[in-house]
């Protein structure tokens, strides 16, 4: 579904990605972890279109995305949920969930949406509660999923998630990440970026390990979890442990 080859990206002289490969197949949930500075973000910046100075390549379904705009993404069929949620404080829960389904509207696919509003607030019933409140008052961890919410909105053949534990209390992270789980299972294909590098693992079908711009290490999430070196570098905290012995 997505294939990245010898991706380049720099921000002036500065080298923030450098020859990264990698590949996502439908239906799977693949991990990217990495200390702060490694180049994740960077990666999914020039996968959503945000950035634009890079080499190599981005194919998403036998397409190029070089050149391609972040709204011309989306429609390609890519939602990525930033780092820090993002959502528009000034407007309503309701109104930030119309905004991530502006390209079905543009379809004429009304009916759909109003499918995608309820699918929405069954999967998070505190937003059907906070329909009509304003964004940015709700708590780190109901805007999260408002973010997560909104990004479906436009029904993503590939969501991208960039750190969605990030400054949330632990129960709120196992509700995130037990979330995350639940959408694989439902057939989205998901590619989560995320510093807590157990937790993303113990859920992920394969992943890859970004250290100062470069790829070096891949496998399966059961191998990484085992890897001595990941293990050392990034396993040494016990970072979820609500997932530690479940299947």
């Amino acid at each position: 579904m997505l294939r990245i080859k010898n991706l380049r990206c720099s921000y002036g002289s500065i080298i923030a990605v450098q020859g990264v490969s990698l590949s996502v197949r439908q239906g799977e949930l693949i991990s990217i972890i990495g200390a702060n500075g490694s180049g994740k973000s960077t990666l999914l910046l020039a996968i959503s279109g945000l950035l634009t100075t890079w080499e190599g390549e981005i194919i998403f379904q036998e397409q190029t995305l070089k050149g391609m705009s972040p709204p011309a993404v989306v429609r390609q069929g890519i939602s990525m949920v930033p780092e820090g949620r993002q959502i528009f404080s000034p407007l309503t829960v309701m109104d930030n969930l119309k905004m991530g389904a502006y390209t079905m509207y543009r379809k004429g696919l009304k009916r759909q949406v109003e499918q995608d509003f309820e699918m929405i607030m069954d999967m998070f019933p505190i937003l059907k509660e906070r329909a009509n409140q304003l964004a940015g008052t709700l708590s780190g961890g109901e805007q999260q999923m408002l973010a997560i919410g909104r990004a479906l909105m436009a029904r993503p053949r590939l969501l991208i998630l960039d750190e969605p534990s990030m400054g949330l209390a632990p129960k709120i992270v196992e509700m995130i990440f037990d979330t995350i789980q639940n959408l694989r299972k439902e057939g989205v294909t998901i590619l989560l970026v995320e510093q807590n590098a157990r937790a993303a693992l113990k859920i992920s079908d394969r992943g890859y390990v970004l250290e100062t711009g470069k790829m070096v290490l891949e496998g399966s999430a059961k191998e990484l979890l085992v890897d001595d070196d990941v293990k050392r570098a990034y396993l040494g905290k016990d970072y979820g442990n609500f997932y530690d012995g479940r299947d």
